[in-house]
């Protein structure tokens, strides 16, 4: 498989094929056409609010640190000595005059370029060509930073289009000054998965009530049993395509109190709704409170889950990490972020009721999937370990706005995914 891989035959509009999990060929030309051809989310510029704060992350195969440089740009930089490759900052973040290897001692600044060589006699190379390598575009949205490797991609905000501007726009428009903070720290979830479960997994409203039942027993009344729990009967949440990959479940229509996505009335919370009415106006702090924030996927690796903010990072065919972090809102009281870092706890910690059930389940998937091959695919009625994605397709509705919309337990937004990647693997993206 890989280059010669006929991604048509194995992504239909109804189903894909198991083999796409574990082909070890198909992962690295997923890593070479969405992550180092495409756009990627890499960190927000809260995570480096000063000169000289850096944190580690990963496009796809590459290892790269997010840093605030002297000047106050945010760049994206290799997490490896331009000398011989050697790996430059090994923890998850810090703070640094410099980036200094650890095996020859050239030094780095914070803007990739080089400034020191020991023993400068035997060196008689210009310095200005041997910086850190760079992913080849830089771009943000409302703090949220993107790389593309290649630098031959569409513009960012072609990529995200207007269903990825409009998800980013609600989660920030919650803060009163329009910007997010992610200052809670990342727990990150290693998960013997392949990466695309995460964004099925993440976006499916039809598992909650039998994977997640712990946490429909424990916590009887959240807002989950309105939007979600309620069958196909029960409830008006929908399923959204937004195009471009980008997808959503839109619990707003089953809401039937404001805050309801918080948990909380008015007056526990009051300083904030103060904040934001100030801020916004009445009127449109009065939708923001109904609304609330997006359970959204942004292509390929950034989930909106409410108030909790996740990386898909990918580590080999069989192996992810899910990363996340509580959202914090700045322009609010501090005790109005610790709840909302304590609820992030309480779904997506490593003894939470979310992550952890999702996390399992993702695991018996690839499990079954171990001996997929593509061949499979092609045997007609003997067709084997291919996986239906039909719930809903004959139900869907195309809006004015060209998004498609299904029931919240609907596949709508799994099959947003597969016909994005399809595109974008077959080259038509």
């Amino acid at each position: 498989m890989g280059a010669s891989t006929d991604y048509a035959a194995l992504v239909a509009d109804d189903r894909v094929h198991g083999s796409l999990y574990v082909d070890e060929d198909v992962y690295a030309d997923e890593m070479e056409r969405i992550f180092t051809r495409g756009w990627a989310f890499v960190g927000h510029d809260s995570e480096v609010p000063a000169p000289g704060d850096w944190v580690t992350r990963r496009l796809g195969r590459e290892p790269v640190i997010l840093v605030r440089d002297r000047t106050g740009k945010v760049n994206v930089l290799a997490n490896r000595c331009a000398h011989r490759g050697t790996t430059l900052c090994w923890e998850p973040g810090g703070k640094s005059s410099s980036f200094q290897c650890t095996y020859h001692a050239w030094t780095f600044g914070l803007d990739g370029s080089l400034k020191g060589v020991p023993y400068p006699g035997g060196f008689n190379r210009d310095k200005a060509g041997l910086g850190l390598d760079r992913p080849g575009q830089v771009d943000s949205y409302r703090g949220f930073v993107f790389a593309n490797v290649s630098g031959d991609a569409p513009p960012l905000a072609e990529h995200l289009g207007p269903g990825g501007a409009e998800l980013l726009d609600r989660l920030c428009d919650l803060s009163p000054t329009g910007r997010i903070t992610l200052g809670g720290g990342w727990i990150g979830h290693r998960v013997a998965s392949n990466w695309k479960m995460w964004p099925e997994s993440d976006n499916d409203g039809y598992h909650l009530g039998w994977v997640h039942a712990s946490m429909v027993k424990a916590a009887p009344d959240t807002y989950y049993e309105d939007t979600v729990l309620g069958g196909e009967g029960g409830n008006s949440s929908l399923a959204v395509d937004h195009g471009g990959g980008h997808f959503e479940l839109d619990f707003r229509p089953s809401y039937k109190a404001e805050l309801a996505w918080l948990g909380a009335p008015r007056q526990k919370v009051a300083a904030y709704c103060e904040a934001l009415a100030e801020a916004r106006g009445a009127e449109r702090a009065e939708q923001l409170l109904w609304e609330g924030p997006p359970h959204a996927m942004i292509f390929p690796n950034l989930f909106l889950g409410e108030m909790n903010l996740a990386i898909v990072e990918p580590v080999a065919p069989g192996a992810t990490v899910h990363r996340h972090t509580a959202v914090q809102l700045e322009g609010v009281d501090d005790a109005f972020n610790r709840r909302l870092l304590r609820q992030s706890e309480a779904a997506m910690g490593p003894a939470g009721f979310i992550v952890p059930d999702d996390a399992v389940t993702a695991e018996r998937m690839q499990a079954g999937f171990a001996g997929a091959r593509a061949d499979w695919a092609g045997l007609g009625d003997r067709g084997r370990a291919w996986i239906d994605l039909s719930r809903g397709l004959e139900r869907e509705q195309v809006g004015e706005d060209g998004r498609r919309r299904g029931h919240v337990t609907d596949e709508t937004t799994n099959r947003a995914f597969w016909q994005h990647y399809r595109a974008v693997m077959g080259g038509g993206a």
